[in-house]
């Protein structure tokens, strides 16, 4: 089956406008919608992100919404989005939202320095294509953790490590790297 649409999600700091997402928009061959939490919509000025079950209805909404406006099914569409909005997507799927796949760009495996408090216990829920895009040098999870967890996801996982400079939390001067990888993903699956 092939992918009729991606909707992506922003993280925790940023909004629907990421260069990434706007650039994944405009070289993808299937359409794209980039989408803002409420807690963003309510106007400028830096708000604290809505509690997760917020985030995760709101993933839903938006893959309804896309559904209807691209005449396709749910399960259809590849979810994602960048750290924050990954994992409202990735717990979303694990509350049994049906989708074509998974995009985890910065997934934040753990808040920086505390290492201890993992986000990994839905992993095994998530029983279909994941693709992870992580910076080597993320503060959010090392190369050495996201091996011991990433294991306990069933679906079938594509990683994409980025290295050298630039390979932190907000990867810079990756994107056609990155652009590469979710093309050629979104193709298999």
């Amino acid at each position: 089956m092939t992918a009729k649409g991606l909707v992506l999600f922003h993280g925790a700091g940023g909004d629907k406008n990421h260069p990434l997402f706007l650039a994944l928009t405009k070289e993808l061959a299937i359409p794209v919608s980039r989408v803002d939490f409420p807690y963003r919509k309510k106007g400028p000025g830096r708000r604290p992100p809505d509690r997760m079950p917020k985030l995760m209805d709101a993933v839903d909404e938006a893959v309804a919404a896309a559904a209807k406006r691209w005449k396709v099914a749910a399960h259809e569409i590849v979810i994602g989005g960048r750290s924050m909005g990954g994992r409202a997507a990735s717990m979303s799927i694990a509350e049994g939202s049906e989708v074509a796949g998974l995009l985890l760009l910065s997934y934040p495996l753990h808040p920086t320095g505390k290492p201890e408090k993992l986000r990994v216990d839905h992993f095994p829920l998530l029983d279909l294509p994941v693709l992870l895009v992580q910076g080597s040098k993320d503060s959010f999870g090392t190369p050495a953790e996201f091996a011991k967890h990433m294991p306990k996801i069933p679906g079938d996982v594509t990683e994409l490590w980025l290295t050298g400079p630039g390979s932190g939390h907000d990867p810079k001067g990756h994107d056609p790297e990155i652009i590469a990888a979710v093309q050629e993903w979104l193709a298999r699956i």
